[in-house]
């Protein structure tokens, strides 16, 4: 809508710029509206123009300029910035010739032979490689007529060729009928596809364009390549050509974005003067795309200059010939060697299917590859790169070398490694800057123990400095591990599994040690950084893995030990395969990507960070103690209560709270913890640097200036179609505020809804309040004698436990315990809202129909942590269920009806509107039964106890069609004890099917049919016929002639017929 108005201002601002020495007629603009109306391609673009031109005129505002060439131009120049299309240009050509220019002669053979000679080269390059160079797209009737020749000379060269260079950087002409001609060689036979669609303006017409089934000569199909190359002298149909066999994903396109042309331009006289426009009067749709390549060009898959096109296609060929070789290698080493041997089928056989047509250099084969390996495994251990990445080549576990003979040698190597100290507050410090051989530590563990385990053994604390360790063979783990546990019991560290041997292999405590291990139970803290590597990672992982370090610092390298990496040879790529699995002690395979510390500090800080840590644990156990005591004495549920006091204490002697390293983490650990243990997500601790109030407000009795605000806040009331009444209830006030409430709310909001014969109470947005009023709100809708049990209410804090009841006296009258209830909930809708409506369906007084509560609690404590800023907040009520006696569910409660809760109001309605016409239903099938079953007495008997049934209420909670026929055919079924008498729930959608059908239309008739009829010929001339449906002899004759057209004939002729009724149902009459 743009368009029109930009042109129109273009035009304005022209007629201030010029003098009116003379006019054009106004005609003129309209005249050229006009064609642009019934000619232009994009007509979309053209609402509202010829009505604003008139506008213009009429107003006085058209241009008045003396020149009529510089009139087109400037005319040109509104009309292509109004529409932004470069082809629409006005020109004045006072001597052009009236009349349409003579259509195209057609060429002779000869001049056709001729045209191919100088327009179509074809060379065989080396590998095979074809060269076909196009410099004009010739139409199909040209192509067909000289089909034999093209064959014979070019073609079926072209055919036997491995790969193809399409080259139509020179073919700036040629005929758009082409474009599905030459397109059609590169797609299979098999069947038709849809590449092009041709809008015509003048015609308003779309024409679909289809691959050709038929050619001459055979196909060139995948998986050969196919290059083709562009320039920007590419246009017209090598464009379409181009455009269509990129985006439909058979070619890859090589060179410069393309001229842009078109489809279709045409030069047309404006009225009876000398002036011309060119009007592109039909576009290209791409199926694909939805765009075209007129104007904008074709972009090709690899920019370059044209000139270098043909060396880069070369180059791209190269590469594709490889991939297969390159999946063969990598696969069959894969098999070989990939730990995860069950993975290995279903990864062989996604690579084998695997689409590669984008790739176009090896750094797009590695990519993709990665990509493939990563999305099928999950692994990132298993990876493909260029040989030049760093982080390509892994080194295999290197042999332990042979130790030094000299002791002096052998003390000095450990110096090079192992460095310790006492620091400050009785903490033992221990520098590791590399992990020596198993053999060198043990023929070394004097000196080790000496210089370390000697100096550090009465320490409380051990911080382990691993920044500068880029680690070692893995042989150091196991002992390194054994040092910082107790050696009995033994403790189980991890397990690996050897690809290259198919061996497992458990790893323990070792059984024995010289001198006495750091032990279990005192703190350590593992400090990293980002040159942590291998073994070192490895360790770091399994301690924090064991929960039995702490650790600080930056994220791993992630460079993992146990790794194979193989080069693919005649490329420059590197796949690097896991051959070993480490499973840590919780089942878990290790996949690397770095160990994550448990506080992420840069490395410099990482020390003086772990010195906080080391001050902050001694309070953690007291506060985990403290945790299991508060929830011991206040939580509602008191044997899980018990229970989470046990878990806790066991976890904290696991050392689960190593990880831990401040308030913020140990509030979101025990979090986790109480939720785990007692499935209540009401428990929680949090941390708070000001003390949160520790008791519920006591609730004020509102002035009576207030009470008219809160009853148009609190409740919203309306009377729905068929006598329904609505209640929005949004906040569980308290029974005081109620109370002193009564006469406004009586008058204003119960008075219009105790009439109603059916209610709908709406507590989607009602996220509780006080429960005091849960008892006089539940009383308006039961018998005022007796009183009803509602539920029962155990409160830890007094360790009492009181029944709730109904009230016996109510202010005004209470609605019919006869009349439907229906309420209607939310996720939101929670507490003391969640608590009367659990009551009420309980008591089966109510249909609730929506979502889920939320499951909130009535009463909750909020506690100090000791003497820390950690609160718990414990719930120390319970809701016993006045039916069952059970504690009623801490999650919350599904409906009756599950709906979103934006639907829950339709829902209900609907539900009302069926549970309305139930009593009429089962009447009518009590007559049905009556007066059509074959054993008449027993059919008297059977109607008149399913009447019997609806009295006692049992259909009253019947919500949907589909249930209240289920019921009824298994009521049926079960009061005459014949399992044939029963009721089937027909959806709407077919009823159309079964009933009646003598009135039908030839159209119903044939759908009926089609539905009702399935034929198929199976193997060996066998024929299968199913059929759905039943119908009398009067409807069967009536469309015998379409079952003969339309089924038998299609299986009359086999030699064996298969008959399908198990789907066959009778017809039924409701």
């Amino acid at each position: 809508m743009a368009g029109p108005p930009l042109l129109l201002g273009t035009l304005i601002f022209l007629n201030s710029v010029f003098s009116t020495c003379s006019s054009f007629q106004p005609a003129l603009v309209l005249d050229m509206a006009q064609i642009l109306l019934e000619n232009y391609c994009f007509p979309e673009n053209l609402v509202g123009m010829q009505e604003a031109i008139q506008q213009a005129i009429n107003s006085g505002e058209i241009l008045r300029i003396s020149d009529p060439k510089t009139l087109a131009t400037l005319l040109t120049s509104g009309v292509q910035g109004a529409l932004n299309d470069p082809r629409l240009t006005i020109s004045y050509e006072p001597n052009a010739v009236n009349g349409k220019p003579p259509a195209r002669s057609r060429l002779s053979p000869e001049r056709l032979m001729k045209t191919i000679r100088n327009s179509v080269k074809f060379e065989l390059l080396e590998n095979n490689t074809g060269y076909l160079r196009m410099d004009r797209v010739m139409g199909r009737e040209g192509a067909e007529k000289m089909s034999l020749f093209l064959l014979d000379n070019i073609w079926n060269r072209v055919f036997q060729t491995s790969a193809l260079i399409l080259d139509l950087r020179y073919a700036a002409s040629g005929d758009t009928s082409g474009i599905p001609y030459v397109v059609s060689y590169f797609f299979d036979t098999a069947q038709a596809v849809h590449i092009d669609s041709v809008y015509d303006r003048p015609t308003n017409t779309t024409q679909e364009l289809w691959t050709l089934l038929t050619l001459p000569g055979k196909r060139y199909e995948k998986p050969k390549d196919l290059i083709i190359l562009i320039s920007k002298r590419t246009s017209g149909a090598a464009e379409g050509v181009a455009y269509t066999l990129k985006h439909l994903h058979q070619a890859v396109v090589v060179g410069e974005r393309s001229a842009g042309g078109s489809m279709n331009i045409e030069k047309l006289r404006i009225g009876d003067s000398k002036f011309y426009i060119t009007v592109p009067g039909a576009r290209s749709i791409n199926p694909v795309t939805g765009q075209s390549w007129e104007v904008s060009g074709v972009s090709p898959c690899v920019v370059i200059n044209a000139k270098d096109a043909v060396d880069k296609a070369k180059s791209i060929l190269r590469v594709r010939r490889g991939i297969p070789a390159v999946v063969q290698s990598i696969s069959d080493a894969i098999k070989q060697f990939y730990s995860f041997t069950d993975r290995v089928p279903v990864l062989l056989q996604h690579l084998a299917s695997t689409d590669f047509f984008s790739t176009i250099s090896e750094e797009d084969l590695v990519a993709k590859l990665n990509h493939e390996l990563q999305s099928a495994t999950e692994d990132p251990r298993l990876s493909v790169k260029m040989a030049m990445d760093s982080s390509a080549i892994i080194e295999d576990p290197v042999e332990p070398s042979r130790n030094p003979v000299d002791p002096a040698s052998r003390k000095g190597s450990v110096d090079r490694i192992v460095k310790a100290n006492i620091l400050p507050g009785n903490i033992g410090y221990v520098r590791f800057d590399g992990f020596a051989e198993v053999s060198l530590l043990v023929e070394s563990r004097p000196q080790v123990i000496r210089k370390v385990l000697d100096s550090i053994g009465g320490t409380e604390n051990l911080i382990v400095d691993l920044c500068s360790n880029t680690g070692g063979p893995s042989e150091a783990v196991p002992l390194l591990l054994s040092y910082f546990h107790d050696p009995s019991p033994p403790t189980h560290f991890y397990t690996t599994y050897s690809r290259v041997g198919n061996t497992t292999a458990e790893f323990h405590t070792l059984p024995s040690t010289i001198g006495t291990p750091y032990g279990s139970k005192k703190g350590i803290y593992i400090l990293t950084s980002h040159y942590t590597a291998t073994s070192a990672e490895e360790f770091s992982y399994l301690m924090q893995s064991l929960h039995r370090a702490t650790i600080i610092g930056e994220i791993t390298s992630g460079t993992l030990l146990h790794s194979k990496s193989f080069p693919v040879e005649g490329t420059d790529i590197v796949i690097t395969i896991p051959v070993v699995n480490l499973i840590d002690n919780n089942g878990e395979c290790w996949l690397g990507g770095g160990v994550v510390p448990d506080a992420i500090v840069l490395a410099e800080e990482a020390l003086d960070r772990a010195l906080e840590i080391i001050a902050f644990h001694p309070e953690v156990h007291s506060l985990v103690d403290c945790t299991g005591e508060l929830v011991e004495g206040h939580y509602a549920v008191t044997d899980v209560a018990t229970k989470i006091g046990k878990v806790l204490r066991s976890k904290w002697a696991e050392g689960m709270y190593r990880s831990v390293v401040d308030y913020e983490s140990l509030a979101s650990e025990l979090t986790t913890d109480l939720h785990d243990i007692s499935g209540d997500h009401r428990l929680h601790v949090f941390y708070s640097d000001t003390e949160p109030d520790m008791f519920e407000e006591v609730p004020k009795i509102p002035t009576a200036e207030e009470l008219g605000y809160i009853i148009s806040d609190l409740f919203k009331t309306e009377i729905l179609p068929d006598n329904v009444g609505y209640l929005r209830y949004d906040m569980m006030a308290d029974v005081e505020t109620v109370r002193a409430l009564g006469p406004q709310l009586l008058k204003l909001v119960w008075n219009k809804l105790v009439n109603t014969d059916t209610l709908i109470i709406d507590m989607r947005y009602n996220t509780g309040g006080y429960s005091t009023s849960i008892p006089l709100l539940c009383s308006y809708f039961f018998e005022a004698d007796p009183v009803q049990h509602l539920y029962t209410l155990f409160d830890r804090s007094t360790a009492t436990a009181t029944e709730v009841t109904t009230l016996p006296w109510t202010l005004g009258r209470r609605y019919g315990p006869h009349k439907d209830i229906y309420i209607l909930t939310s996720h939101m809708t929670g507490s003391a809202a969640e608590v009367f409506t659990r009551a009420m369906k309980d008591l089966s007084r109510a249909t609730v129909v929506g979502e889920a509560t939320t499951g909130g609690c009535l009463s909750s404590g909020t506690y100090q942590i000791g003497d820390s800023p950690l609160y718990a907040s414990v719930p120390t009520q319970a809701v016993l269920s006045a039916v069952t006696g059970k504690a009623w569910s801490v999650s919350g409660f599904e409906p009756h009806v599950a709906a979103p809760a934006h639907d829950a109001l339709i829902t209900a309605e609907k539900i009302i509107r069926l549970r309305s016409k139930i009593s009429s239903i089962i009447q009518r099938a009590s007559h049905l039964v009556a007066d059509n079953y074959a054993f008449s007495l027993t059919g008297a008997q059977v109607a008149e106890k399913l009447i019997d049934l609806a009295k006692e209420g049992q259909y009253n909670m019947i919500n949907s069609e589909e249930e209240l026929g289920t019921k009824l055919s298994a009521d049926l079924t079960q009061l005459s004890g014949d399992k044939n008498l029963k009721m089937t729930y027909v959806p709407e959608t077919s009823k159309a099917f079964l009933g009646p059908i003598h009135k039908q239309s030839p159209e119903a008739l044939a759908e009926l049919i089609r539905v009702s009829f399935h034929t198929d010929v199976l193997e060996n001339n066998i024929g299968y016929l199913r059929f759905d449906t039943f119908g009398d002899f009067e409807d069967t004759a009536q469309i015998a002639e379409l079952l003969a057209e339309h089924v038998w004939i299609k299986i009359v002729n086999t030699d064996a017929l298969i008959l399908d009724l198990r789907q066959g149902l009778s017809r039924l009459y409701m």
